[in-house]
């Protein structure tokens, strides 16, 4: 992938980058080396031949990497970039690839999965594409799986809760798969009774027709009957691989759900997406995605989210994935009052908790004097004689008071005296 590409490489240490450098060279890659930010920010505005890919180191000795793409997009569309950093944080990640850039490394990593990684970022379509989950690990790891599942055959089996993307993992193996050119044609199980199955599968201009060679999407899977499944397994092995390629979709309980040989056809090649509540990162990056897309058809556009808001996102469990990210955010920005998103705009239902946990006024004198009532009654070994004359108040106030509290005399008290208040 990487013979006769075209490379920069943005490093102002030595050892890092002659070590890039050399590897690049060995793949086949023309590499122009940039030590500093500012040649780099010269030679990539004006390429003697326009570059497949950069890779920039996050901290320069002059500069900074973000700095330099951000000067790049001033005046024009840069190439891929993908960056190192030393000190990664999700608020770093999420902002890098918000702003355009195409992918990030933490510092140490391996080799091989560089040049695999930058090999993604130079495939054909990839500029159309962008980050489809997110900065986290796991979320470079399922693109990682979606750009190696493209360029197998055989069916496909993608599992996640509902919410995680699984169609849009679906949409992204078709476009990068070289039945792409071919329809992706998508049936949803649980959008249609089950009697119907069969014949919007199967039947005369059904999808199983419509696609032809390309990709039929069959969205949870688990809701088709045993014969339908059945039939399924059969035109799968009679089509062998001169009809569609099958991509189907369920939850992690799929196993439960499907015969166990239909199961075992489409389990070798399986894509598992992990949840949103397993990589807070990637619900932060979403949910800026989807505040950019939202506030642009926003009569008053929003400054954006606030730190305390995105910091609640990182810690919210998100049960809901994407979904509950979008119906929150959409929630928000019809409702926000001010300029900027605020957590009582996105969790409301912690301001109401709050609100209701809250002690009105005469509650909170209430639980002061049962609290300061007590302490005198303790101090005082039980005595309400000497407590009140503590609290500066009289024996009969003092009686009526932990009437009303609910607080009741020390037994010894009662045993020394039956005749009750004064």
């Amino acid at each position: 992938m990487l013979e006769g590409r075209h490379i920069a490489l943005v490093e102002d240490d030595e050892i890092m980058g002659g070590s890039l450098e050399q590897r690049l060279r060995l793949e086949g890659a023309r590499v122009v080396w940039f030590k500093s930010f500012h040649r780099a920010l010269g030679g990539l505005r004006t390429p003697h031949r326009p570059f497949d890919a950069v890779i920039c180191d996050i901290r320069l000795g002059d500069g900074s990497g973000e700095d330099l793409f951000l000067k790049l997009s001033e005046t024009t569309v840069p190439p891929p970039f993908m960056f190192m950093t030393g000190q990664a944080s999700a608020d770093q990640a999420v902002r890098l690839l918000r702003s355009g850039g195409a992918d990030y490394l933490t510092k140490p990593f391996d080799m091989g999965q560089m040049l695999e990684r930058l090999s993604l970022l130079i495939a054909p379509g990839f500029e159309s594409d962008g980050p489809l989950f997110g900065p986290s690990k796991q979320a470079r790891q399922i693109e990682e799986m979606i750009a190696r599942l493209a360029a197998q055959e055989g069916p496909v089996l993608i599992l996640g809760e509902s919410g995680t993307g699984k169609r849009a993992a679906a949409e992204r193996l078709h476009a990068r798969s070289d039945r792409s050119a071919a329809p992706l044609v998508t049936l949803d199980l649980s959008r249609i009774e089950a009697g119907e199955h069969e014949a919007r599968l199967f039947g005369l201009g059904a999808a199983w027709q419509q696609a032809g060679d390309g990709i039929v999407l069959i969205e949870r899977i688990g809701e088709a009957r045993e014969a339908v499944q059945a039939k399924l397994l059969a035109a799968i092995w009679e089509a062998g691989g001169d009809g569609p390629r099958v991509v189907a979709t369920d939850g992690d309980d799929a196993r439960e759900k499907l015969r166990p040989d239909l199961y075992f056809h489409l389990s070798p090649l399986t894509l598992s997406i992990p949840p949103l509540r397993n990589r807070p990162e990637d619900a932060l990056w979403m949910m800026a995605r989807m505040f950019d897309g939202m506030n642009r058809r926003r009569a008053t556009p929003l400054k954006g989210i606030s730190a305390q808001a995105e910091a609640l996102v990182l810690r919210h469990d998100w049960r809901g994935n994407g979904r509950e990210i979008r119906a929150r955010l959409a929630q928000a920005m019809a409702l926000a009052q001010g300029e900027m998103i605020m957590p009582a705009d996105i969790f409301p239902e912690a301001q109401a908790a709050a609100a209701a946990a809250f002690p009105t006024l005469a509650e909170a004198r209430e639980a002061a004097e049962r609290l300061q009532i007590q302490r005198a009654l303790n101090r005082c070994a039980g005595s309400m004689s000497a407590a009140a004359r503590l609290l500066g108040v009289g024996r009969t106030t003092l009686w009526e008071k932990m009437q009303k509290l609910g607080l009741q005399r020390p037994d010894e008290v009662v045993r020394k005296s039956e005749q009750g208040p004064d």
